[in-house]
């Protein structure tokens, strides 16, 4: 399972799909229909941590040469559009404006306008979709605990090696200045080395 890194505005929308209950759909979503083929290919999508655009979606779903058909991408667009007023699929916004519009499902389970419960993920693979989102969800945190003390390092790095120079360019060297100075830009030189190296 390939695994895509997603900015914090997504985990935070694909927690809440995981979290959604069964929600109610206002088409029939039966086996061998393609609003049924389009919700389970971006279902697919989302257990890897992506939100597929439609040339996605059609190239996993009927391969590469459809992708360039652009009469058959409208009309894809046009039943993942009836999906969204629906409220199966859900538009989201663009990264780029130049990109294409990414899907995601509303929620993995719905109650179709038949009444048939529909389900686009088995537990274990919701599980496993919270799993990798905890995973980046922490390494998120991390790099952005790695890149405060990065900067912290390096203001400090800086001002002690200008206060090492201010000191050995005075006529008389003065140990109060120029001691504090020397440990504290080692120690923070190896501190920063450091976290340059796990980053």
């Amino acid at each position: 399972m390939s695994q895509h890194r997603l900015p914090p505005d997504d985990i935070r929308f694909l927690q809440d799909v995981l979290k959604t209950d069964s929600k109610s759909a206002s088409i029939r979503l039966r086996e061998g229909e393609h609003q049924y083929g389009l919700a389970r290919v971006i279902a697919s999508f989302m257990f890897e941590l992506h939100f597929p655009d439609v040339k996605d979606v059609i190239r996993r779903l009927y391969g590469e040469e459809e992708v360039n058909d652009l009469q058959f991408v409208r009309k894809i667009q046009t039943v993942l559009k009836k999906m969204e007023k629906s409220g199966i699929v859900k538009i989201l916004p663009k990264t780029k404006p130049w990109e294409l519009q990414r899907y995601t499902l509303s929620s993995f389970r719905f109650l179709d306008s038949d009444k048939n419960s529909v389900s686009f993920a088995t537990e274990e693979q919701i599980e496993q979709t919270r799993s990798l989102l905890r995973s980046q969800s922490n390494q998120q945190e991390l790099y952005e605990v790695n890149w405060a003390k990065l900067c912290a390092l390096t203001f400090i790095v800086i001002v002690s090696y200008a206060s090492i120079l201010w000191s050995l360019m005075q006529p008389v060297i003065i140990p109060i200045v120029f001691v504090p100075s020397l440990s504290v830009s080692v120690v923070c030189s190896l501190m920063l080395g450091k976290t340059l190296s796990r980053g």
